[in-house]
């Protein structure tokens, strides 16, 4: 007869994974009972597997085939205000024993940290009020020949284009999933699979000194949902011969066009200087700046964790606590920050259930209309520069200036004149967030972030 709260023999899986979840729950338990005989104040365990296919072609020749499946058992002990973490990849019971003993030893001989602590019992998502519609698990049951063909034929759709394609860095077919199972000693107890697919391909154009490279790729919970290999190969090349013949241009200041995939990095760099870690630390160029006007008044970001298969989607933060839809800014006002419990604390709040990140983030102007496509930001920014790729990571979080290489279009009157490179675009972000005259219904998603292209009113262009 099998003991109390011993793992079970790993059971067979046929969706791809190796172990279910009832297992996992098995795992977690053993691992909690086992810190709450060693005296732990509270702890919290998650058990994980993950498992893939990545393939990859060049100039119609495969050049890569891997397959990864990981697993973990991640736990975290508290002997009152002082914390311990320790992780394991076996799964025996004495491993996970072992494991256990390491966190609490290391909570031992470790300083107390007065906010450390798991998340309060009333903030935690009670398994009733989970949302388990969210859609986000889609096995692919694709194999390595399938994949290394849809590769090539997006490969192939890039080179035959035109006959300006000359080259190719490769194509590349990515299929993911993995799934989870986490508890703790304040009630919660969750879990969910969810899996990632992606086609891509990064043809070159011209040659010798003058050739360009572009890349493009789509990524979906559901590879039903991935873009056509030929629409992906044609436009990739369509994106790399744009760029041929680029030259420099004169040192101006001038309105700046961000191309829709650029717009969610300057989100994103929006999400960072109003989280918790930048805050508490006093790092960011929004320090105090909940309820304050810092984007115009025709700017809204809402954060929604429960799109059905949205890649920020989830029933709860990575600490168990409830998640909600909310609105960040409203008319350019900050509503909220991105919080978990121990910066929360750290800053005298409630925890916002961003432990781990944002969910599902979606930037919007009042102003913009339907037809607000490319061509009419295009129309919108009149003579200046349209960026479409940028250089390095040149955000100072503290003071806010902005500094990155780039590349992109000059356009003037409304039209794309040539392709510019080898120039550096600067400002503030304060200034640069103010600054935001019009918003694309050109909507792109980057990951947890969707946002048209942007248009600032006023840049630093240093060129030749």
């Amino acid at each position: 007869m099998k003991k109390p709260n011993t793992p079970s023999a790993p059971p067979s899986a046929d969706n791809g994974f190796s172990y279910n979840r009832p297992y996992f729950e098995e795992l977690v338990d053993t691992a909690l009972a086992h810190a709450k005989k060693l005296g732990a104040s509270d702890a919290g365990a998650e058990a994980s597997e993950g498992c893939g296919l990545s393939v990859s072609v060049r100039k119609g020749e495969l050049e890569n085939v891997e397959r990864n499946r990981d697993k973990s058992l991640g736990v975290t002990v508290y002997l009152g205000k002082r914390r311990g973490n320790a992780s394991t990849s076996d799964f025996s019971r004495a491993a996970i024993e072992q494991t256990v003993q390491a966190a609490h030893d290391i909570a031992r001989f470790t300083a107390a940290d007065p906010f450390a602590g798991l998340p309060n019992a009333r903030d935690v998502a009670p398994p009733s009020k989970q949302r388990t519609d969210l859609d986000l698990f889609h096995p692919w049951s694709i194999n390595s020949e399938q994949a290394a063909q849809l590769a090539m034929a997006c490969e192939a759709a890039a080179l035959q284009t035109d006959k300006r394609i000359s080259n190719s860095e490769g194509a590349g077919v990515s299929a993911q999933q993995s799934h989870f199972f986490s508890a703790h000693t304040r009630g919660f107890r969750g879990g969910y699979a969810s899996s990632r697919h992606s086609l891509s391909v990064s043809p070159i154009a011209g040659k010798g000194n003058g050739m360009q490279r572009d890349a493009w790729y789509s990524s979906m919970r559901n590879a039903d949902d991935l873009a056509s290999p030929e629409a992906i190969g044609r436009y990739a090349a369509e994106r790399a011969m744009s760029r041929l013949n680029a030259r420099k241009i004169a040192t101006t200041e001038c309105p700046v066009l961000f191309e829709s995939p650029l717009a969610a990095g300057l989100l994103g760099s929006f999400v960072q200087a109003i989280s918790g870690g930048a805050l508490y630390r006093k790092s960011s160029f929004l320090l105090d700046s909940l309820g304050q006007q810092v984007l115009p008044k025709h700017i809204d970001i809402l954060e929604d964790p429960f799109l059905k298969r949205g890649k920020g989607s989830s029933p709860f933060d990575e600490e168990g606590v409830k998640v909600k839809a909310r609105q960040v800014v409203e008319a350019g006002r900050i509503q909220g920050y991105f919080l978990g419990s121990y910066s929360a604390r750290k800053l005298g709040m409630k925890t916002t259930g961003n432990a781990g990140g944002s969910h599902n983030l979606s930037l919007t102007s009042r102003l913009t209309r339907a037809d607000d496509n490319l061509d009419a930001m295009l129309q919108k920014l009149g003579t200046g520069l349209f960026v479409t790729e940028l250089m390095g990571s040149g955000v100072n979080y503290v003071t806010g200036d902005y500094s990155r290489g780039a590349s992109g279009f000059w356009v003037e009157k409304g039209r794309i004149a040539y392709p510019v490179q080898e120039i550096t675009i600067a400002g503030n972000m304060k200034a640069m967030l103010k600054g935001i005259v019009a918003v694309g219904a050109d909507s792109y998603n980057y990951g947890a972030k969707t946002v048209g292209s942007i248009l600032i009113n006023r840049m630093k262009v240093a060129g030749s």
